[in-house]
């Protein structure tokens, strides 16, 4: 199997060869944050799949983020440039855990921290910590904690 970062090399391999400009632009972008991610700290590290995920989302949130702000300011064509970057990036993100399943899962966690004695907003950091470590890189954070929030009321 290989890792996300040797799929992304490849396919911007191929998208050179193609000269499809829009794919190679944005797959070396994506490249370059991911090298950033792995010397960013004292030493350099390799990034598992689920890092180079992680750094994935925070590029496809850059786009979606850019692409609404033309979108207010009126610049149909930047809008489509960056809307088309986010539909490049997300053929290499996980699917998105659906909202059900979150709400299932964000209950179960807060039954959890009940019966350990935690309730109301002192809960919402164990329980938002315990959601995002089960449903891993398929849900979005900021989702997770508005669910948590409402459930703890």
């Amino acid at each position: 199997m290989t890792s996300l970062l040797d799929r992304l090399q490849h396919d911007l391999a191929a998208a050179i060869k193609a000269g499809n400009d829009t794919e190679k632009s944005t797959l070396r972008m994506a490249i370059a944050a991911v090298k950033n991610a792995a010397v960013a700290g004292d030493e350099a590290v390799t990034l598992t799949d689920d890092q180079v995920v992680t750094v994935l989302q925070a590029e496809a949130k850059k786009r979606s983020e850019a692409a609404d702000i033309y979108k207010d300011a009126g610049r149909a064509e930047a809008e489509a440039s960056e809307r088309a970057e986010l539909a490049i990036l997300e053929k290499y993100l996980p699917a998105r855990m659906d909202e059900q399943q979150l709400k299932t899962l964000v209950a179960a966690e807060v039954a959890t921290a009940a019966a350990a004695g935690l309730n109301g907003p002192k809960a919402m950091g164990q329980v938002v910590k315990a959601v995002r470590a089960k449903a891993g890189p398929s849900a979005d954070g900021a989702q997770i904690a508005a669910l948590v929030k409402a459930a703890l009321g």
